[in-house]
């Protein structure tokens, strides 16, 4: 398995698993949505997607938004996505594009990487502890749905 920066080659490959992933979060099929926004993303260097290959098939991904910590005047990431196919699980897939977002971290002098996961998901809570992520007990998050 390699780990790599996904680019427009990716794409076909991408978008499915993508749009697996918003299915896995009940939101409708859209496979061509899903290649759109993506395209968009990689053309407008919007976000950073890793990509977990297995003998030249895309098993999973993570994606990436640039934010600013104001407080600590750096730059700091949003690991937004973060998705393996259930065929590939349990293979380190997931835990390889972590390692990978915490590099792109570490070489941008990042403050931070954020995320958030459901409070029913005990899984990924457990990977992300067990990879150095701390659950935040101090700030309660606010949504504006618009």
């Amino acid at each position: 398995m390699q780990i790599t920066t996904a680019t427009t080659a990716h794409l076909p490959q991408l978008a499915a698993l993508f749009d697996a992933y918003r299915q896995h979060y009940e939101q409708a099929p859209d496979p061509e949505g899903a290649k759109a926004y993506l395209s968009e993303r990689l053309s407008r260097s919007e976000s950073v997607i890793y990509v977990a290959v297995d003998d030249g098939t895309v098993i999973g991904f993570t994606q990436l938004y640039p934010v600013f910590s104001s407080i600590g005047m750096k730059k700091a990431w949003i690991l937004n996505d973060l998705f393996v196919d259930p065929a590939h699980r349990r293979k380190g897939a997931a835990r390889a594009l972590i390692a990978a977002s915490r590099a792109l971290g570490e070489n941008t002098s990042a403050r931070y990487i954020m995320l958030q996961t459901h409070i029913t998901n005990k899984n990924a809570q457990a990977l992300y502890e067990h990879t150095g992520f701390q659950r935040d007990d101090e700030f309660y998050y606010y949504y504006l749905s618009i």
